[in-house]
């Protein structure tokens, strides 16, 4: 089985902050670095731990917000998720991510109660893009280099242009060796693909955009594997930039995610 990740040890101390330790494998890989990991599987990662920590039947996490404090160093990391806000109806959770003892992200999710609001439910996203199976694979992607943009399967279709575009994504690699990859999981674990789907510049960049974040919203549990990036990145004047996205998968949006970038004049 492929995987992202192989599962060492986890712990749970007595003031109930719950540490893991992982080691990443080359199919976590960079795109701007070969000694680090993608944002992409790291997110995935985190989110796992978020899912099992102290799960409740009556909520669900409806935003993940993931800070990245630099390079998210290749090999062997630590996850520790505790709660740090307590509640009836809705709980902040934190994970930390460290490595080489320096952190490397830390994401808060809140997790929300849940109820039957159907009699008032509307969205104002809609579905533009037709079934992934209908459209041929995309190498546009095949621009970037490192094991995690390997690992991956992407389509799009004719109106997909620099700035903007719909891809669908998807992957036959497991999170965690031996384990099976939740639905939830799966497709978090993508989410940051987007900042590639659609770079503005076209050829070799002479400008680079990594992200220092990536916040998920999401106003409904997304299910199954392929996750559809309605993406449109833009550039500032002053050196910073946004890409934003409507996030999909095969029964319609279920939430946006944005990247802020730092944009660096490449040498």
């Amino acid at each position: 089985m492929r995987a992202y990740y192989q599962f060492i040890d986890k712990k749970t101390e007595e003031n109930g902050v719950v540490t893991a330790t992982y080691r990443s494998t080359i199919h976590a890989q960079g795109a701007w670095n070969p000694n680090e990991q993608h944002m992409g599987p790291a997110s995935g990662i985190i989110a796992a731990e978020l899912e099992q920590f102290t799960p409740r039947d009556d909520m669900r996490i409806g935003r993940i917000s993931f800070d990245i404090f630099g390079l998210i160093p290749a090999g062997e990391f630590t996850i520790s998720t505790r709660l740090i806000r307590p509640g009836r109806t809705i709980e902040l959770i934190e994970a930390e991510m460290v490595a080489n003892e320096k952190t490397c992200i830390v994401a808060r999710a809140w997790r929300m109660e849940t109820q039957d609001s159907s009699e008032v439910a509307a969205l104002e996203d809609q579905s533009r893009a037709p079934h992934p199976e209908a459209l041929p694979d995309w190498d546009g992607m095949d621009r970037w280099p490192g094991g995690y943009i390997q690992s991956i399967t992407t389509r799009t279709d004719e109106n997909h242009r620099p700035g903007k575009g719909f891809v669908w994504i998807n992957t036959p690699v497991e999170m965690v060796e031996g384990s099976t990859t939740s639905d939830f999981v799966h497709l978090l674990g993508l989410v940051d693909t987007a900042n590639g789907t659609a770079p503005r510049q076209t050829g070799d960049f002479t400008w680079a955009f990594p992200n220092l974040d990536l916040q998920i919203h999401m106003y409904r549990a997304p299910t199954g594997r392929w996750l559809g990036l309605e993406t449109v990145q833009q550039y500032g004047k002053d050196g910073i930039g946004l890409t934003s996205s409507v996030l999909h998968d095969l029964h319609g949006p279920f939430g946006r995610a944005e990247q802020i970038l730092t944009l660096r004049k490449m040498r």
